[in-house]
C-alpha cells in the first residue's frame, strides 16, 4: 500500500493501525502525487488524502485514475470533508475512509476489498473491450469473407480462412464469388499487404466495390481498374498494395478467363492431375497505374475444382530450415492428397473440395512445423455436371 498524506501525525496514525492490527500490509509513504512516482514495486492500493501541496479535492484521484489507471484507491479524508469521499468513488475511487473513524482492521478490509474491486472493473474492461474487438471482427469477417452468390447449384464453394501467426484477428486477404444473370460465375481472392485492421477495413471496401460492379454487369477490365482507384483513395498509406486474382467462368462452366494482378495462379484440379493456369503478369494494384488488364482464356474441362489461394498458404517453411514450400511443394501435396482418395459417387465428390481444403491447412502447418507467419485465404470453386439415373 501506498498512502499519500502531507500531515505526518496522520501518516504516524495510520502506520499504528496498521502495526496494532498485526496485518500483513508494506505501507510507503509519499506527502505528494509528485513523490508518488514512479510507484514503489509491488503497490496494489494507493491511501490518498484529498488536501496534498500539489492537488485539491478531486484532483489527486483524476491524476490516479490517469497516470496509475491499475491501482486501486481508498480516499482518506476528514469529517468535514465526508461528502467529498462519496464524490471521490463516483470520479472512479473504490472507497473511502474518515479519519479519525477507522481502526487497523477495517483499514484493512477496506484496502483488501479495494484491491478485489478494482481488479473485477479491470477484468470487466477487458471483457468489454474483448467483446468489442469480437463484434468489429465479426464485421470484418463478414465483409471479407462473403457468402457466395450462386444459383447453378452445379457450382460448389469451399472456403477456409486462418490469421498468420495463430492471431484471432483478420488481416486483408478477401474473397467472393458472384453468378451474375447471363450465367457467368465470377471469382475473386484478394490480399491487401500488411496486417491489420486498416489491411482488413481496406480489403472489405476492395471486395465491396468488386462485388457491387459484377452485379452491374460491368466488364472485367474496368473493375479492375475502379477497384485500383477505390485502393487508391482509401489505402492509410502510399505504400499499400493488393494483388488479386479473378476468374470468371463461362456458363457451359467448361471454360473460363483468367487475370492476375500481381497473385499467385490458381490450381486446377482434374481428373487427369493438378496443374497451374497462367495469366500474363500485371503489376499488384496500387503499384501503378494499370491501364489494361490482359485475359486469358482458360479450358477447364467437363468436371473440375479450382483452387485460388493466397500466398500465405504457399510461403511456409519446409521443417527448419529456409526452404518454402512453394507453388511447386503445393501442387504435389495436393496431387498426393487426390491420389488417396478413391473416386466416388457425384455426391461423395462434390464434398471432397471441402475436405481437401481442410487437409491441406493442416498439411502445410504440419510443414511449417506450426502456425504460418501470414494471414492465408483459400477459395475453392468447383463443378460438377448433373447425373441422371
Amino acid at each position: 500500500m501506498l498512502l499519500i498524506e502531507d500531515d505526518d501525525g496522520d501518516a504516524l496514525l495510520v502506520e499504528e493501525l496498521l502495526a496494532e492490527a498485526a496485518v500483513p500490509v508494506t505501507a510507503h509513504r509519499a506527502r505528494s502525487l509528485a513523490e508518488a512516482t514512479p510507484l514503489p514495486p509491488g503497490v496494489s492500493c494507493v491511501l490518498l488524502d484529498l488536501g496534498l501541496p500539489d492537488s485539491h479535492e478531486l484532483q489527486g484521484v483524476r491524476w490516479l485514475h490517469e497516470q496509475l489507471p491499475q491501482v486501486a484507491v481508498v480516499v482518506l479524508t476528514g469529517i468535514s470533508d465526508e461528502h467529498l469521499g462519496a464524490a471521490a468513488v463516483r470520479a472512479g475511487a473504490q472507497d473511502y475512509l474518515v479519519k479519525g473513524q477507522v481502526d487497523g482492521l477495517l483499514l484493512y478490509r477496506v484496502v483488501r476489498y479495494a484491491m478485489e474491486r478494482r481488479r473485477l472493473e479491470e477484468a470487466q474492461r477487458q471483457l468489454r473491450e474483448a467483446q468489442i474487438i469480437a463484434r468489429e471482427n465479426s464485421r470484418l469477417e463478414r465483409g471479407l469473407l462473403p457468402s457466395p452468390m450462386l444459383t447453378d447449384d452445379r457450382v460448389t464453394v469451399a472456403t477456409r480462412y486462418r490469421p498468420g501467426g495463430g492471431q484471432s484477428l483478420l488481416g486483408g486477404d478477401f474473397y467472393d464469388v458472384v453468378e451474375t444473370a447471363d450465367g457467368w460465375v465470377h471469382a475473386l481472392i484478394g490480399d491487401v499487404c500488411g496486417r491489420g485492421p486498416d489491411e482488413a477495413a481496406l480489403g472489405v471496401c476492395l471486395r465491396v466495390a468488386w462485388r457491387t460492379m459484377v452485379l452491374a454487369g460491368r466488364p472485367m477490365d474496368e473493375i479492375l481498374s475502379a477497384v485500383e482507384r477505390v485502393l487508391e483513395a482509401e489505402r492509410q498509406q502510399e505504400r499499400m498494395f493488393t494483388t488479386a486474382c479473378v476468374l470468371s467462368i463461362a456458363p457451359g462452366r467448361d471454360r473460363g478467363r483468367l487475370y492476375l494482378a500481381g497473385h499467385p495462379p490458381p490450381l486446377l484440379l482434374a481428373p487427369d492431375g493438378v496443374r497451374e493456369l497462367t495469366a500474363p503478369a500485371c503489376l499488384p494494384m496500387g503499384i501503378a497505374a494499370t491501364q489494361e488488364w490482359p485475359a486469358t482464356e482458360v479450358e477447364l474441362g467437363p468436371e473440375w475444382s479450382l483452387l485460388m489461394f493466397t500466398d500465405g498458404l504457399i510461403e511456409g517453411r519446409i521443417g527448419e530450415g529456409a526452404e518454402r514450400l512453394g507453388s511447386d511443394g503445393l501442387t504435389d501435396n495436393i496431387a498426393a492428397m487426390l491420389a488417396a482418395v478413391p473416386p466416388g459417387s457425384p455426391d461423395e465428390r462434390r464434398g471432397r473440395d471441402d475436405q481437401l481444403v481442410e487437409q491441406l491447412v493442416e498439411r502445410v502447418r504440419e510443414l511449417n512445423g506450426g502456425e504460418l507467419d501470414d494471414d492465408l485465404a483459400i477459395l475453392a470453386v468447383g463443378y460438377q455436371a448433373a447425373r441422371h439415373d
